[in-house]
């Protein structure tokens, strides 16, 4: 089977890496090689597939569907094995994993075709925020993760760099780097984080009624895993003549649902709303930026 990357994948991993991805040349040849290795029989490679990894339906040797994932260095995949390694299937998709391929994960089959987002908005950030909460426990001991003070003083950076280049966006970055840095602070625990949790990364399942995917785990508070659910259907959001005042109380209700404090959620929200819509503006998303922007001005 020719391994061909999805184009979604191809023009995001462009953003990162403009002069082109060697990890992309190579792709075919190593999905060949981990089919062969695991013995693994291709159904199809996963479209319209992830942003930042080729996922290829696959059945193991005695039948049982799984799921083949290769992503490049940059998506942190050895992180997100020792993450998925820890948690051990609760709240997230199970690691079945004979082989230990730098950059590829063999996994447990959900239904890639039904997510947390197909529900009605209630009932899926009610579904979402269950899962989340299982999956917040202690780091093992002397943990490969990156800490959220960590990634985000990366971010921080970057955000920066943008607004000194776009001075319409300075009062937002200004604001959100202020939070931060109050967040940081005193932080109230530190926990393992799912790290880039939305409703889309919640896949039905038949171990669980509902299973996380995908994480880009990450060390620190829970507020910073939950600040992104907040903006979950941000187009829905910004279309609504109630948008700002529907975004401030799904502030208030998934802080009180999960026990998490309020201003600090509000704050994380605020900082991962400004840095993805930054973000987006510096890779030549204009339209993706401009509605994140707008949402955070909000908070």
């Amino acid at each position: 089977m020719a391994f061909e990357p999805p184009q979604r994948l191809v023009r995001a991993l462009g953003e990162t890496a403009p002069d082109g991805d060697a990890w992309l040349a190579e792709l075919p040849r190593a999905a060949r090689q981990a089919v062969e290795l695991r013995e693994l029989t291709v159904e199809r490679v996963q479209l319209p597939g992830g942003r930042s990894s080729l996922v290829v339906l696959v059945r193991r040797a005695d039948g049982t569907p799984a799921v083949l994932k290769l992503a490049p260095p940059r998506a942190r995949p050895e992180s997100e094995r020792a993450a998925l390694a820890h948690w051990g299937g609760t709240g997230a998709v199970q690691l079945i994993e004979p082989f230990v391929t730098e950059g590829v994960l063999l996994l447990e089959r959900l239904r890639p075709d039904r997510s947390v987002r197909s529900l009605p908005e209630a009932k899926a950030l009610l579904e979402a925020a269950g899962t989340l909460r299982r999956l917040w426990v202690e780091p093992p001991e002397g943990h490969p993760f990156e800490t959220v003070a960590e990634r985000t003083g990366r971010q921080s950076e970057a955000m920066r760099a943008t607004a000194s280049e776009h001075g319409e966006v300075a009062v937002l970055v200004d604001a959100a780097l202020a939070a931060r840095d109050e967040l940081l602070a005193a932080p109230p625990e530190r926990q393992l984080l799912h790290g880039t949790f939305r409703q889309s990364k919640v896949l039905a399942g038949e171990r669980m009624p509902w299973l996380a995917v995908g994480p880009d785990p990450v060390v620190g508070e829970c507020a910073f895993d939950l600040a992104r659910l907040v903006r979950d259907r941000v187009e829905d959001l910004i279309a609504a003549p109630s948008g700002a005042s529907t975004t401030r109380r799904r502030v208030k209700r998934l802080a009180e649902s999960l026990e998490v404090d309020q201003e600090r959620l509000r704050g994380w929200t605020l900082f991962r709303a400004v840095e993805s819509g930054v973000r987006a503006l510096r890779v030549g998303r204009p339209q993706d930026a401009e509605l994140l922007l707008e949402f955070a001005s909000w908070l």
